[in-house]
C-alpha cells in the first residue's frame, strides 16, 4: 500500500510510524485508518519495535469528522465506522508482535487518545495533553478509550475525563499513571525513539508475550493469568534468545538478542 497521510520509516530495527495530514492536526479519516493498520502490520513483519507519533503541532485530534460522517442520511449508523475502520485498527494494535512506544506531542483526542494509550510504552512532550470530547458532538468514547482509561487511571478519573470533557496535560498524566514519561518538547523524539531502539535490541517473541500477558491481564481470572503464564513461558524457552540469555548470565556478560 502506498501512503498518503502517515511516513512510515526504518531506522534499523525499529519502525517510525508517523500521522501526517497536520492541516487537522492528524485527524484519522477512514483511509488514514486504512493506511496505520496496514503500517502497523508490516512493523510487525519487518521490525522488532516501533514508534507512532503525529506531525506537525499535535499527535492526534481525533477522527476526521469532517470527511467520513453524514449524520443526516436516513440510514445513518455512527457505529458502523467503529465496525469496519477503528476497532480493526485498535485490535491490529493490540496484537502487534512487537513493542510499541507512543511519542506524544500537542493535542491528543478522541480516537488519537485511544492510539496512544494502546501503546506499550507513552512518551509525552510537556506541551501535550489529552481529551476526550465525544460528548461535546453527542457521542460516546470509542476507539476502546473507555477500556484504556478505566484501567489506566480508574474508573472515577476516567469518568471525570469523560463526562466533562476537559484536557488533561502531560504532567498530570502522569501523575494519574496514564503515561510513563514527560520530556522537554525538543527531547521528544529522541526519547522514544530511544527506547524503541533498547526494545529492539531485547528477545523479541519474549516481549510479545510480555505484551500479551499484560492486555490479558486485565481480561481473565488469576488462576487463568497463571495458566497462561505458563504457556507462554514454555514458548518463549524454546528460543534461541532464551539460550543466549542463560549463556550471557551464566558467562556475566550482556545478551546479544538475535529476535530468534
Amino acid at each position: 500500500m502506498s501512503y498518503r497521510l502517515i511516513v512510515y520509516e526504518r531506522e534499523g530495527n525499529v519502525a517510525r510510524i508517523r500521522l501526517s495530514d497536520p492541516a487537522t492536526l492528524n485527524a484519522i479519516s477512514f483511509a488514514m485508518a486504512e493506511e496505520l493498520r496496514d503500517a502497523f502490520d508490516r512493523a510487525g513483519r519487518e521490525a522488532r519495535a516501533a514508534v507512532v507519533t503525529g506531525a506537525g503541532r499535535g499527535f492526534c485530534s481525533g477522527a476526521n469528522l469532517s470527511v467520513d460522517l453524514d449524520p443526516t442520511s436516513p440510514d445513518y449508523d455512527a457505529g458502523t465506522y467503529l465496525h469496519t475502520h477503528y476497532n480493526p485498527l485498535m485490535l491490529c494494535i493490540r496484537t502487534l508482535p512487537v513493542p510499541l512506544v507512543a511519542a506524544v506531542n500537542g493535542a491528543t483526542a478522541g480516537i488519537g487518545c485511544s492510539l496512544a494509550l494502546a501503546a506499550d510504552l507513552v512518551v509525552a512532550a510537556e506541551s501535550a495533553y489529552f481529551l476526550q470530547a465525544f460528548q461535546r458532538v453527542g457521542l460516546v468514547p470509542d476507539g476502546g478509550s473507555s477500556y484504556l482509561l478505566a484501567r489506566s487511571i480508574g474508573r472515577a478519573r476516567a469518568l471525570e475525563m469523560m463526562l466533562l470533557g476537559e484536557r488533561i496535560g502531560a504532567a498530570q498524566a502522569l501523575a494519574w499513571g496514564m503515561i510513563n514519561r514527560v520530556v522537554p518538547d525538543a527531547e521528544l523524539n529522541g526519547a522514544a525513539l530511544g527506547l524503541a531502539a533498547r526494545l529492539a535490541e531485547g528477545p523479541t517473541l519474549a516481549l510479545a508475550k510480555i505484551r500479551e500477558l499484560a492486555w490479558r491481564a486485565s481480561e481473565t481470572t488469576f488462576p487463568e493469568q497463571l495458566e497462561l503464564e505458563r504457556r507462554l513461558q514454555r514458548e518463549a524457552g524454546l528460543t534461541a534468545d532464551h539460550r543466549e540469555g542463560i549463556a550471557a548470565f551464566r558467562a556475566k556478560r550482556a545478551p546479544r538478542f538475535t529476535g530468534a
